[in-house]
């Protein structure tokens, strides 16, 4: 299975997914830390894929996405964006829609 066919299955197997770096218990940058903080803020139950330990995933995921940053977040299948966007929909109150839509 290439890289692009593992990040599809894991899309697909997981309603909210967060490619990061680091992993939800201990963040390697920022811009990752405060967007698990935007998710478990919406009560956001997610897997994550820590893109540090696989530099094939690293390149994969923005090949995949077509965004050159990380994080990145994914909800049932739909690219969201990165920390930015989160932050600008959490603030909107949007992320908890979505979030909430997802578990639901």
């Amino acid at each position: 299975m290439n890289v692009q066919e593992r990040i599809k299955q894991q899309i697909s197997d997981n309603n909210i997914i967060l490619y990061m770096k680091g992993t939800p218990q201990f963040p390697q940058c920022g811009f990752s830390g405060r967007s698990v903080q935007l998710l478990q803020a919406c009560g956001a139950t997610f897997a994550s894929v820590d893109i540090l330990t696989d530099a094939e995933m690293r390149e994969g995921i923005k090949q995949f996405s077509n965004w050159p940053t990380l994080p990145q977040l994914y909800i049932k299948g739909q690219f969201i964006g990165g920390c930015d966007i989160m932050t600008e929909l959490y603030q909107k109150g949007e992320l908890q829609r979505l979030v909430a839509s997802a578990q639901g």
